[in-house]
């Protein structure tokens, strides 16, 4: 059989068997509609209430404040759109290197009239927190800012950056989707009004997301129907995946420190080994970064005939963004951290997880040097 070494945890996440075996019974037993009076409707509503009370346990927050959607994405775009749509008007602040779930959404406010500003980031990736506070006009509404880089792991100062906008009476929202494993999420310590998380990134189910708004934000709806999570996400409520979300997020914040620990210790391991193929670079931030996440360009290599050769290998990895990997533009996040387009294309990342272990990373270096020098002699056999 041919050995499979999944190092593209930023992209999805297997689910667990413990979540699997908590989602079950809400498939074919337990499956009565919340919304239903009767005893499996109450069955399922009960099922939602705790995964709620579980998640707003987490997040140091009131059961209310808490909204399930269908992804990350659709949070995100709730928190943008919603909020700016239910102003009407105003200014509204992100970064360069925010997920396109964030980046389009301000895109389309920009078309409907309001007013946008894209913060650069230096090098790590990094905002300036002076140029935020710079940025923040009479008329800013809403500020949001990623609390950890989908692509190179940057770990942004998501408290600070709160502090500013409510200095300023600014709403602030954050991605935290990558954060999820790994970081704190309390929303009182962060200073956060809004925060997205999703289910595919912390070993849970896809299909489900997050949004924590802080009581007293006003959102338009993006879904209108039954009125279900608070008037603000109609549809019959997904309850399998809803107690997979809750239940990936306990274990996930029961292990943390362990599997910080354990993740960043491969990360160092993985990283050493890169370094010793000539010609190549990591990219983000050294200090401020998530422990699972290694980002390198290779010179003279393209990202994608990098992927193809390492798949033969049973090597799963990718190239930036799994919602952007197929467009065959340089990742918006590298070029914005300074990375010319040559080098750009030329980048992998590896995401680890909790059950990656040491002998896959000695695999993952053995392979990835092989390729690399593959494909720099073919290149300079082609250049000849």
């Amino acid at each position: 059989m041919k050995k499979e070494i999944y190092f593209d945890n930023a992209s999805t996440t297997p689910v667990r068997g413990d979540v699997l075996d908590a989602m079950l019974p809400y498939f074919s037993e337990k499956y009565g509609n919340p919304g239903s009076m009767h005893s499996k409707g109450l069955d399922a509503l009960k099922a939602m209430y705790g995964a709620r009370k579980k998640v707003a346990n987490y997040l140091n927050c009131e059961d209310k404040e808490i909204i399930f959607t269908g992804s990350g994405t659709e949070s995100t775009n709730l928190a943008i759109l919603g909020f700016a749509r239910k102003k009407k008007k105003g200014h509204v602040i992100v970064s360069a290197i925010e997920h396109h779930a964030v980046l389009h959404p301000a895109l389309r406010l920009k078309e409907e009239g309001f007013e946008v500003t894209v913060l650069n980031v230096d090098n790590d990736g990094l905002i300036s927190l002076d140029e935020l506070e710079k940025s923040i006009k009479n008329n800013t509404i809403l500020v949001s800012i990623n609390y950890a880089n989908n692509e190179i792991g940057t770990i942004q100062e998501i408290s600070n950056i709160g502090e500013i906008c409510h200095k300023h009476n600014v709403i602030f929202h954050t991605d935290a989707c990558q954060a999820t494993p790994y970081l704190d999420l309390d929303v009182e310590k962060l200073n956060v009004d809004m925060m997205t998380l999703n289910g595919s990134k912390l070993n849970g189910p896809k299909g489900v997301g997050v949004l924590y708004i802080k009581k007293g934000i006003e959102l338009e709806p993006l879904i209108y129907g039954g009125g279900q999570e608070n008037n603000l996400r109609s549809g019959t409520e997904n309850v399998p995946l809803i107690v997979g979300f809750a239940k990936a997020l306990e274990i996930a914040r029961e292990n943390r420190v362990e599997n910080y620990r354990h993740v960043l210790k491969l990360s160092k391991k993985l990283t050493r080994g890169l370094f010793k193929i000539p010609n190549c670079q990591i990219n983000g931030s050294t200090e401020r970064r998530l422990p699972n996440n290694v980002n390198f360009s290779f010179l003279n290599v393209e990202g994608e005939a990098l992927i193809l050769l390492l798949n033969e290998e049973g090597i799963y990895v990718s190239t930036a963004s799994a919602c952007s990997s197929k467009s065959l533009e340089p990742s918006h996040v590298l070029m914005a951290i300074g990375l010319k387009p040559e080098v750009a294309h030329g980048s992998l990342r590896f995401t680890l997880n909790w059950f990656n272990t040491e002998e896959e990373v000695e695999y993952v270096i053995q392979k990835v040097t092989e390729v690399v020098n593959k494909l720099r002699r073919i290149s300079a056999m082609e250049g000849v």
